[in-house]
């Protein structure tokens, strides 16, 4: 199992860990900025109830299924001389491996259900950022709600917080983030190597080359 799934696992371990290690900062934080208004304290359950910790949550899952998503649908088109990300320039490189075993039900199938699972990894990508789209602005929206009662001033509504430049400056800050991070990695792949990585040319690779 840990041959075949080892890597999965890991990555899953680190998200529970760092998860886990958000929920109890972001506890800490909260309730401490609460006591500094003379608010009551929030119990864990409540906390993870909270405008502060689904806002904080969903705001960054929202730029990573963004990035994911755009990412698969640019590097269908586009291309990048020398880059370990990138396609071959000229169709004539490309070979396409497929390997002994099972076709997929949708493939087998044909018509529209092939043709959607054509585009069904760009396709979910997309519906996992806007649930966290949506739940980042019901989560930030609440926090704002707590904070306007809190200073005795009226809420917003959901569409008033929608349109606040509060709201957007969350979402642009981690979206400008998620970009360079996938513009380094485009970039860095061209010049540098990590030997044995998927992510990397071979290290005897001259720089012009695209792809593996």
């Amino acid at each position: 199992m840990w041959k075949r799934n080892g890597l999965s696992i890991v990555l899953f371990a680190l998200l529970l860990c760092f998860l886990g290690g958000q929920v109890w900062a972001g506890f800490l934080n909260h309730n401490q900025e609460l006591a500094e208004l003379h608010r009551p304290a929030l119990n864990l359950w409540g906390y993870l109830h909270s405008g502060h910790f689904i806002s904080a949550t969903f705001e960054n899952w929202e730029s990573e299924f963004l990035q994911m998503g755009m990412y698969v649908l640019l590097t269908v088109s586009l291309r990048q001389k020398g880059s370990a990300e990138s396609r071959p320039l000229s169709h004539a490189e490309e070979h396409e491996r497929i390997e002994p075993g099972r076709t997929p039900w949708a493939v087998r199938k044909g018509g529209l259900w092939k043709t959607l699972y054509g585009h069904s990894l760009a396709i979910a990508f997309m519906l996992l950022f806007l649930m966290s789209f949506l739940l980042h602005l019901a989560g930030s929206w609440r926090a704002e709600v707590d904070d306007q009662l809190a200073r005795g001033l009226p809420p917003p509504t959901c569409w008033e917080h929608l349109a606040s430049s509060s709201f957007w400056f969350e979402s642009f800050q981690n979206w400008q983030s998620e970009f360079l991070a996938v513009l380094s990695l485009v970039i860095l792949t061209i010049f540098l190597r990590q030997k044995d990585s998927p992510q990397s040319k071979p290290l005897a690779a001259p720089h012009c080359q695209t792809g593996d």
